[in-house]
């Protein structure tokens, strides 16, 4: 079967391969899914960059722990997978239910052991969760790890309700997922980005406010005094947007951080989270099997469609990488493997 390996790190991707490998059998336990398409995160970058160092990572490795497809054989001990399901893969194979732990989150997807850019892998039968039939496998690809990230920190930790603010940071996958999620409940979304046509896209997905960081550099005191202060902040910049996330932020807010595009180098002062009682919480391990088996009935509820910017083929895997590296995109961007 053909699958792609990371060989070697390297700054524009050309050490991920197109290689042969023998096709794999389930484990009594397992499923083996004939893999349809996958999505690419900025996690995926790092597992593959030089210059951005993802912990843990030994290579070879098959890339990517996004990925939807079908189910085409099962273990023998498996019961609740048969032949034919629609699964989307786990970024956490052993986190199927319960709070995170260390023990859950150890092996990674497309980190430290092998992802989903193949034609065929195979997974713990528990950790494979149903794709909804409203979805595509395209669309069910960006659920993983973008979409899940952004479900667990409003909705399973942040418990979002229709009277709260949310402010939003770019328009990448996470971020888009959020304000889809916000919105879906009722929730009043503030999105800002360097580009007027992202902004004017958002407001299109439901955002109540936008503004362009680029033309207002101080956007925290902005965001602050436009809604008095929002009560989440999904921030993906880390330690160069803090600052300004927690300034945006209203007395006993929740700051969910999730990324740090803006790169780990930075300070930041305390004394917001004092004196507004803040709360600012990491998110760790993305979300278990059960947490995506709540957000696919939610999504499939609402007729919520996942936003898919553009769509490569697996030939072009080398390109999806840098397109998605020049951060040009909104929403989430696919890697197809449908043969």
């Amino acid at each position: 079967m053909k699958a792609y390996e990371v060989q070697e790190f390297s700054s524009d991707y050309s050490g991920i391969v197109e290689v042969e490998r023998d096709r794999p059998e389930p484990a009594a336990d397992e499923a083996l899914v004939e893999i349809r398409a996958t999505s690419l995160n900025y996690r995926d970058l790092a597992v593959a960059d030089e210059n951005l160092e993802y912990p843990g990572v030994e290579l070879p490795v098959v890339p990517l722990s996004d990925g939807a497809g079908e189910v085409t054989a099962v273990g023998e001990d498996v019961q609740r997978l048969s032949k034919g399901d629609r699964v989307v893969t786990p970024f956490a194979p052993d986190w199927i239910d319960g709070p995170v732990a260390s023990e859950k989150i150890a092996r990674t997807t497309g980190g430290n052991v092998d992802g989903a850019l193949a034609e065929y892998v195979t997974f713990p039968a528990d950790s494979l969760a149903h794709l909804p039939d409203t979805l595509s496998y395209e669309q069910g690809a960006t659920l993983p790890c973008a979409g899940l990230t952004a479900w667990r920190e409003l909705h399973e930790e942040g418990d979002l309700t229709a009277d709260e603010t949310v402010l939003v940071l770019g328009t990448g996958g996470v971020s888009t997922f959020a304000l889809q999620f916000a919105t879906m409940r009722g929730a009043d979304v503030f999105v800002t980005s360097s580009s007027d046509e992202k902004l004017e896209r958002a407001r299109e997905l439901g955002a109540t406010w936008t503004l362009n960081y680029e033309e207002t550099p101080e956007w925290g005191k902005a965001v602050r005094d436009e809604t008095g202060g929002v009560d989440h902040v999904v921030e993906v910049g880390g330690s160069g947007t803090l600052q300004k996330s927690l300034n945006a932020t209203c007395f006993g807010g929740d700051v969910h951080l999730i990324g740090v595009l803006s790169g780990p180098e930075g300070r930041v002062d305390p004394s917001h989270i004092l004196t507004k009682g803040l709360t600012v919480t990491g998110s760790m391990g993305v979300g278990s099997r059960a947490m995506v088996d709540r957000m696919t009935s939610a999504i499939e509820a609402a007729g919520l469609t996942p936003v898919v910017d553009r769509t490569f083929e697996a030939a072009d895997v080398h390109e999806a990488y840098r397109y998605v590296a020049g951060g040009n995109h909104q929403g989430k961007v696919v890697v197809s493997v449908d043969p």
